[in-house]
């Protein structure tokens, strides 16, 4: 109890709520703004850390990576234009209810699931944070592949009307990731003796051109042409009736489920557990026949699992001292940075510390909720732009957004490419989606399988005599012959 107080006097502190605060909203804008994301975001404001105290440094960082994973989806919803890679699977759904002139309710329905699912993985954090640690150590790399190649089912879910081609892009999006150094033997692939490719292409750019860029591009063509009057288009923040939310409890619980198992998995991420929730939503949604044209159940399932892994992925960096991903390689720097060394001691040498980190997690949910809510009216602002002002605006931040993950002109060049790309794929009704998905479980999936083989010195079927891998096969294997049951089942009772 004395230490439950201790740390709550700590996070009750006028700066340490301060920091909560300000941290949140500058993670907020972050995210808002096309290619920066959470890396950067935290990469910027690790300076100021180093003359604050331990607890209001930490929150500081929290309240930037909790707020960039949220802001992403915001001009994810009104522009078509995530944010962060992580906030693309949100534009699936979010971007057509906006168009369809309910903005407001995707900004209320993206919000509050934002907020329940932090809140969620607050609480996985809190309860089963050192036994979910140890629980993701029996993951070898088979483990990992199986998981990878399980979440590779989202393509169907994201191409449904277009699967051989969503199939294309997701091979597309594979075949990027192939790009540069090999992850076993370093030796060099498909860079045609470019310099500039040895690094392989990054996300960001990518995800900058297909979706920010080639919105943009296609946005241009369209000048001319009558559409919906953005002037008018009102955005605000309308949180849905708890009617609407009483039949999307399970949707809300799955996500949050789905993104504090995927976070807490070392080398995963936020996309990976947003693209997979969003499967599974497709899948077992009750309104099936709605995704694609802006249904709330893709939505609820995005959100809740890609903030529930802001907390999961803590769990083997607090309790194991290993980075959940690369954001929480920046926190661990952190971390280290304040005298404080993640791992198993850190529960027992700092408990304060944790109990302090935990209530300022919580705080910083709830700002972000608050920040969503009074933003609204800056959202409505952005609309009100004449439309080549907002293009003209929109194309050099995600330029800048491009250009500033590496600093390298190349990844402008990347973005570019992959805007025009992604434009033509579009007019030609190929879903962009399924290649930041290749691209994104790509690198998981080839250096886990290259791993295993090594480790089973070449048998796939070894692969099946690990339990974990098993079980997520069986699943892999159901997701997909589900529709071919289905069908089956429609004819024998026909």
């Amino acid at each position: 109890m004395d230490l439950l107080i201790q740390a709550a006097t700590q996070v009750a502190t006028p700066l340490t709520l301060l920091c909560i605060v300000l941290g949140t909203a500058f993670g907020v804008v972050v995210g808002v703004l096309p290619g920066l994301g959470s890396v950067i975001g935290l990469t910027m404001v690790l300076p100021f850390t180093f003359g604050l105290p331990q607890v209001p440094a930490i929150a500081l960082m929290l309240g930037v990576y909790c707020g960039s994973v949220y802001g992403g989806s915001i001009t994810a919803t009104i522009l078509n234009t995530p944010g962060t890679p992580q906030s693309a699977a949100t534009a699936l759904e979010g971007f057509p209810m906006a168009m369809r002139g309910e903005a407001s309710l995707a900004i209320g329905w993206i919000t509050m699931s934002s907020m329940i699912g932090g809140l969620f993985s607050v609480t996985v954090l809190i309860i089963v944070g050192p036994a979910l640690a140890r629980f993701s150590l029996m993951f070898t790399p088979i483990e990992y592949f199986a998981l990878g190649l399980f979440a590779l089912t989202c393509i169907a879910g994201v191409s449904a009307g277009a699967l051989a081609k969503g199939l294309m892009g997701g091979a597309l999006g594979v075949l990027i990731a192939t790009i540069g150094s090999d992850p076993v033997t370093g030796t060099l692939r498909f860079t045609f003796d470019s310099f500039m490719l040895t690094a392989g292409i990054g996300l960001i750019p990518v995800v900058v051109g297909l979706f920010a860029f080639s919105e943009m591009f296609l946005r241009i063509l369209k000048l001319d042409e009558p559409g919906m009057d953005r002037t008018t288009m009102k955005v605000g923040f309308s949180l849905p009736p708890w009617s609407a939310w009483r039949s999307r409890i399970g949707m809300l619980v799955r996500g949050s489920l789905i993104g504090s198992f995927v976070g807490a998995l070392p080398g995963t991420g936020a996309a990976t557990a947003s693209f997979i929730a969003y499967s599974e939503a497709r899948r077992t949604s009750k309104r099936q026949e709605n995704f694609g044209k802006g249904e709330p159940d893709g939505i609820v399932a995005c959100e809740s699992a890609n903030n529930a892994v802001t907390g999961s992925a803590l769990v083997p960096t607090l309790s194991l001292g290993i980075p959940g991903d690369p954001v929480t390689a920046v926190m661990l720097g952190a971390l280290v940075i304040q005298g404080i060394a993640p791992g198993p001691q850190l529960f027992v040498n700092h408990m304060d510390i944790v109990y302090a980190l935990f209530m300022a997690l919580i705080l910083v949910n709830v700002v972000m909720f608050g920040v969503g809510a009074l933003g609204a009216s800056v959202f409505t602002r952005i609309l009100r732009v004449p439309e080549p002002i907002l293009i003209g605006l929109i194309m050099i931040i995600s330029t800048l957004g491009a250009y500033g993950v590496s600093g390298s002109t190349f990844d402008v060049w990347i973005a570019f490419g992959a805007g025009v790309l992604g434009a033509l794929l579009r007019y030609f009704a190929f879903p962009v989606a399924p290649i930041v998905i290749g691209l994104v479980l790509g690198p998981m999936l080839e250096l886990s399988l290259r791993q295993g083989l090594i480790l089973t010195r070449g048998s796939f079927l070894a692969f099946l005599e690990r339990p974990i891998a098993l079980v997520l096969f069986i699943i892999t294997a159901l997701v997909l012959l589900w529709p071919l049951l289905r069908w089956l089942r429609s004819r024998r009772r026909a």
